[in-house]
């Protein structure tokens, strides 16, 4: 967490509110959290006075805010962290790490309660993954048409690691987490101890079907709420209600009734339906 749904509601939101913002002064609370430049307050001087654009863009679960001198801020909020578009006057979160005064009188917020998210503020005219180097190792975006049942089935070739473990790699795709794979898999009914090569082309057919369509409807729901996860106001996602299969272990099955299980997979948590989902 988050995962693709939660960044995108985060960008979507970001989009309402940053475009001309101007920042008047910044704070580093906890010199970790960011990543580029060093030291802290460097990453300080250097945003003093620069202006949020309308262009912002998601790479998987990383975000850029582009500025209009020509850098841009990065961000990954990894397990817990939060981007919160918040007015001055409201008091500070209890695990804020960055803020960005606005002269607007708003601030943007970066709060993290278990300290992995990290800001970069890349400079003019460099790529971005020369900085954020996670960017280099992405896979395709989901809804791009590089991801694609052929594409899965080249990926898959000759491998036998469990198709959950496959969905959570960000070389395979990009943004796809815990909550989401369950998801995917469960509405294409696959177990997620299968091992890739014994997909058949039906089967990528509709995992990849179903990874477009549980992403797209996380979107709508604007993400999942389970922990820690805002949008930019510090509002709940809603996917969490309507989910089919994640965090439902003993709940019946809502296809066919049966109590759903869970089982640990390479340190991950795995929710699913053995009726629905049987292992061949």
């Amino acid at each position: 967490m988050p995962e693709l749904p939660e960044v995108e509601t985060l960008r979507r939101d970001l989009l309402a509110h940053l475009p001309g913002e101007q920042v008047v002064s910044a704070e580093v609370l906890r010199a970790a959290s960011v990543g580029y430049p060093k030291p802290p307050t460097v990453f300080c001087e250097q945003m003093i006075g620069q202006v949020f654009t309308d262009q912002i863009t998601r790479r998987g679960k990383y975000l850029l805010l582009h500025l209009a001198a020509g850098a841009s801020l990065g961000v990954h909020l990894r397990m817990s962290g939060r981007l919160l578009w918040r007015s001055a006057d409201l008091p500070l979160e209890t695990h804020l790490r960055v803020r960005m005064i606005m002269a607007s009188g708003y601030e943007l917020r970066f709060e993290d309660m278990r300290v992995f998210g990290q800001l970069w503020l890349i400079p003019a005219r460099t790529p971005p993954e020369q900085i954020m180097t996670g960017l280099k190792r992405l896979g395709p975006e989901p809804f791009d048409e590089a991801f694609s049942p052929k594409y899965l089935a080249e990926q898959f070739r000759g491998r036998s690691q469990p198709i959950k473990t496959a969905l959570l790699d960000q070389h395979l795709v990009a943004g796809i987490g815990n909550i989401y794979a369950d998801e995917s898999l469960f509405i294409s009914r696959i177990h997620p101890l299968t091992p890739v090569r014994k997909l058949s082309l039906d089967a990528l057919v509709r995992l990849h079907g179903a990874v477009v369509e549980v992403l797209a409807e996380g979107i709508v729901q604007r993400g999942t709420t389970l922990r820690n996860y805002t949008d930019a106001q510090g509002v709940n996602g809603n996917y969490a209600g309507t989910a089919w299969a994640y965090g439902r272990k003993g709940l019946p099955c809502r296809v066919c009734g049966a109590p759903m299980e869970r089982i640990r997979l390479a340190g991950r948590s795995a929710h699913f339906c053995s009726i629905c989902q049987s292992l061949e």
